[in-house]
């Protein structure tokens, strides 16, 4: 019998709910987790640092958004709550995961806007204004390229991705990566040992 790890589709170990409060944004949150989903314990450290860094959508922001690898949802509701005229779309292939964002999503009044679905279960023709990730290093560097591969063609003509990557775990390479692949990739930010990308096609 094997441990499960965030990344698995459906976590075998009974489920035990705990909640957990960060602030962004000058905005209090309280969201329940549980163990079997990506750091169920805290608000991640790097996913604290891509919500402080990055350039959080503001009221006026209309369009569609990715929270791509959602874990219980603390990225989508802070998109969903900052922008209250945009939709996001929650995905994760831990189904654990996302029922607590479902549930997440509801307890602060988002469900109309936070759309849930596993990867394959996205509709093929939504692209999106905003992706936002802290995408799972651990399952490999072809494993994490793939995974850029299928969601960044997604952008839509002007639209922007903020990654969030452990530098230790290939922040820097992913980043050259990016750019050889002929995105238009910034570094905005380095901060606890994580790099903040800000990645877009090239407008030339």
């Amino acid at each position: 019998m094997t441990a499960d790890h965030y990344f698995s589709a459906d976590p075998a170990a009974p489920e035990e709910r705990s909640e957990i409060a960060f602030s962004v944004a000058g905005r209090d949150y309280r969201l329940t987790v549980a163990n079997g989903v990506f750091s169920a314990g805290r608000l991640d450290p790097g996913t604290a640092v891509l919500l402080r860094k990055g350039d959080l959508p503001d009221a006026g922001a209309t369009g569609t958004f990715l929270d791509l690898g959602c874990g219980y949802g603390p990225i989508a509701c802070v998109l969903a709550t900052e922008s209250p005229r945009a939709v996001v779309h929650a995905v994760d292939v831990n189904s654990r995961a996302r029922e607590l964002t479902v549930l997440n999503a509801a307890a602060l009044g988002l469900a109309d806007r936070v759309r849930v679905a596993a990867p394959d279960d996205v509709p093929a023709g939504v692209t999106f204004d905003q992706i936002w990730s802290n995408p799972p290093t651990h399952v490999g560097k072809a494993e994490l390229r793939a995974l850029m591969e299928r969601w960044l063609p997604r952008l839509a003509p002007e639209g922007v991705a903020w990654l969030v990557i452990n530098r230790h775990l290939g922040g820097d390479s992913l980043h050259a990566w990016l750019v050889e692949g002929g995105w238009e990739v910034e570094r905005m930010a380095s901060q606890r040992g994580f790099r903040v990308l800000r990645v877009g096609r090239k407008t030339d």
